[in-house]
């Protein structure tokens, strides 16, 4: 039997609603499944974490009674009635004409650059001025959308390049990509010392158990991994790269800290060192987001998008590198190099068998 889209009695009624709720018979071949995991297949448009939300919110019904539990099993031959639903964020969020720097955009997805200072999400302290409200103004569609079509996140202060979804399916879709691990995502960090080899942090994040604000690495937190490779060297600090495996909240921050390496500038995980040696003070955390890859949700390319610095952490680099140089080139003039020559180095006059090598031409 193949699934039937129904009309509700709501949709029979004169008064026609457009937005009146989707309704469909189960096939038989579904008896005995969990009703999240049947209106995934039936609704691949949302993701199963969202239909699971709008089943305990009582917008699922089954034969016209409203089911809330997320596994509740179906025989088949049911009719379902599900009631879609826009984020209530993104409709609580207002437009606001931001410039933003769109790197690519085509009608699944955009590519933002974003600078260092723009928040992702309104939320607590910042319900106006985010990257969410910029979106909504650059395409007033993405109300439609939830999060305005974002699907990770950076921080406040983390410069780079991020992806936002223009459609529900293009967002699901990236959103079972970060799950699967197939986004590429690289970073360029300046952290405190020197970093000998690169590697792997393979440690689990969660919140701070006193301190709610922040993350830390505990026994009980979720699973975390960042790779990190050695880009350039200064003076007691280092260039990586880092690589994601996961994306938890402030990831490379608290694994690069764990490991005695905090990102310059970082002020809430940097042991208060806002500064390379001899250097400026840094007013944030030097971490760029510089590559991003992914398989595009409707042609099935692989994509890839690259960052260059954002002038105050480039011109950091070039501090940190012109410090560097100045420190190497100070121990090389305080070298005793004539130490061997204790009587003074022998010195050695050749001279020419021919006027024409006189010095006459000197004067």
């Amino acid at each position: 039997m193949n699934p039937e889209q129904e009309t509700t009695p709501r949709e029979k009624r004169e008064d026609y609603n457009a937005n009146a709720s989707p309704a469909l018979r189960i096939p038989d071949e579904e008896s005995g499944r969990r009703i999240d995991l049947v209106l995934v297949r039936f609704w691949p448009q949302h993701s199963r974490s969202r239909l699971q939300n709008w089943i305990r919110d009582g917008r699922a019904r089954v034969n016209g009674s409203v089911v809330t539990d997320p596994k509740h099993k179906l025989w088949g031959g049911e009719l379902i009635e599900l009631d879609e639903a826009p984020d209530a964020l993104a409709l609580s969020s207002r437009p606001e004409a931001i410039p933003l720097n769109i790197v690519y955009e085509d009608d699944a997805i955009l590519i933002i650059d974003k600078p260092a200072g723009l928040v992702v999400h309104p939320g607590s302290g910042n319900w106006s001025g985010t990257l969410q409200n910029a979106l909504l103004h650059h395409d007033p569609a993405l109300e439609n959308v939830p999060r305005a079509g974002i699907v990770h996140r950076l921080d406040k202060d983390t410069s780079g390049l991020m992806v936002v979804a223009r459609t529900l399916e293009a967002q699901t879709d990236l959103v079972r990509q970060l799950q699967a691990r197939s986004v590429k995502r690289y970073y360029y960090a300046l952290v405190r010392g020197n970093v000998e080899r690169a590697g792997t942090v393979d440690a689990p994040i969660g919140r701070h158990s006193t301190q709610r604000t922040k993350m830390a690495v505990i026994r009980s937190g979720k699973p975390a991994r960042t790779h990190y490779r050695i880009v350039e060297r200064f003076i007691d600090c280092t260039l990586v790269e880092c690589a994601l495996e996961t994306g938890r909240t402030h990831q490379i921050r608290v694994h690069m800290a764990s490991i005695a390496h905090p990102l310059v500038g970082d002020p809430v995980y940097g042991g208060g060192a806002s500064r390379i040696p001899i250097g400026p003070a840094f007013p944030r955390q030097a971490l760029h987001a510089r590559r991003l890859g992914l398989v595009h949700p409707l042609t099935g390319k692989s994509m890839l998008w690259k960052s260059e610095l954002p002038a105050d952490m480039d011109e950091l680099i070039a501090t940190a590198r012109m410090l560097a140089f100045e420190a190497r080139a100070a121990e090389e003039e305080d070298e005793d190099w004539d130490e061997d020559f204790e009587d003074g180095p022998e010195i050695i006059y050749a001279h020419g068998e021919g006027p024409e090598d006189d010095d006459d031409d000197l004067e």
